[in-house]
């Protein structure tokens, strides 16, 4: 059993360094918060590229469901900047999708003027930069 975790573990790790490349994004189908949605990939088969959920790279966005009225009311506003991101893009593209310890696909998300979601959240004071590991920013303060 011990070899079959340690396995498991070796696997998923090979899988969160490994980049899957750029995709271009045919249909946003949700959009759940500021730096979570699911889409559908141009060219992909649906049976993995049909309303695939794809958690933005290294940034961090209030939660949705957090315990404090700020950080809900800051996540309500980071969430509606990404709706307005995604709907005022032509093209959206998928760049340097990877695989996370929990087999969901980041991404960074950038508009055909070349901007980065992440990088506007941020700017914005909408966002924090998040590489894993615990999470720094207070959103209740």
């Amino acid at each position: 059993m011990k070899n079959i975790l340690i396995t498991m573990l070796l696997i998923n790790l090979a899988y969160a360094k490994t980049n899957y490349g750029n995709a271009l994004i045919e249909e946003v189908t949700s959009i759940y918060d500021g730096d979570t949605f699911r889409v559908n990939i141009k060219g992909y088969p649906k049976i993995i590229g049909h309303k695939m959920a794809i958690r933005l790279a290294n940034v961090d966005t209030p939660e949705i469901k957090a315990k404090c009225t700020q950080e809900r009311l800051l996540a309500r506003k980071a969430k509606q900047f990404t709706v307005n991101f995604i709907r005022n893009a032509k093209v959206l593209e998928l760049k340097n999708m990877k695989k996370d310890k929990y087999f969901r696909i980041v991404a960074e998300l950038h508009s055909n003027d070349n901007k980065s979601l992440a990088t506007e959240l941020i700017r914005n004071d909408l966002a924090v930069p998040y590489f894993g590991g615990k999470k720094s920013k207070n959103w209740c303060k």
